[in-house]
């Protein structure tokens, strides 16, 4: 097996590069650099120069908008559904926030200005990064609303739906204090809305990783905004949520 077929068999396993045509894979192969991303790497903080952009594969990244004192709250996730710096292509070549390795895994690694020139392609590539920027919109808006209107509790929920769905499985490498940096509360609050869900036997939560046990619950458990942005997900990009044969499934 050559490595330019290893190379496309596993772009399968990001959704956004396994649904692009085999000529615009061949076009982003030679470009494409597999990367182990470890847990808490910073890939860009806001005002940084886009040089690269990342396709997870088995990782996942936070988006956190940054205060000036510090504090810093997630705005979206981006996981094997879609492309970490997507918003180069809109016409920004610096980065509007901070970009953190929430999952550990590998991803593939490009030039921001190869991607860009494919985009200007005006083909697939543009139709799809566009549609992709508006369901990530979409979770920009729906988390603002949910941190200000839902409880702790509500808001762990949502936020555990969503990493999970852009997961590699069933267990999520995070900390407590991670997590109340994400949602922007306090790490009480965050202990003890995970000790609710432990006790209701929703998840198990041990050193660092939380595994999900009762997915069906924890979706009632949620508030309405996981199925605001999962609906529109699917609606915008279908291509990116379908269950595809040997790919870990969202949804």
């Amino acid at each position: 097996m050559t490595q330019s077929t290893r190379t496309s068999e596993r772009l399968h396993f990001n959704r956004f590069l396994a649904s692009l045509s085999t000529d615009a894979k061949n076009r982003l192969m030679p470009q494409l650099e597999l990367v182990f991303l470890p847990l808490g790497k910073i890939l860009y903080e806001p005002g940084d120069l886009l040089r690269h952009v990342y396709f997870p594969i088995d990782s996942t990244v936070s988006l956190l908008y940054v205060m000036e004192n510090g504090a810093s709250g997630e705005v979206a996730v981006v996981g094997n559904d879609g492309i970490v710096g997507f918003f180069t292509v809109m016409g920004g070549d610096r980065a509007p926030s901070r970009a953190i390795v929430q999952g550990a895994g590998t991803a593939y690694r490009m030039p921001a200005s190869r991607l860009k020139e494919e985009f200007n392609r005006h083909g697939e590539l543009m139709t799809l990064m566009l549609r992709y920027t508006q369901s990530v919109i979409t979770q920009m808006a729906q988390t603002a609303v949910c941190n200000r209107h839902h409880s702790i509790d509500q808001q762990l929920c949502r936020w555990l739906l969503l990493s999970l769905d852009r997961a590699s499985g069933t267990v999520l490498t995070m900390t407590q204090e991670s997590i109340a940096s994400m949602l922007g509360v306090r790490r009480e609050g965050v202990t003890e809305a995970a000790g609710k869900l432990r006790k209701a036997g929703v998840i198990e939560y041990n050193r660092g990783k939380i595994r999900i046990l009762d997915r069906a619950k924890l979706e009632r458990l949620s508030c309405e905004c996981y199925l605001v942005v999962r609906k529109e997900s699917e609606r915008l990009v279908p291509e990116l949520y379908a269950p595809r044969q040997n790919l870990p499934r969202a949804y």
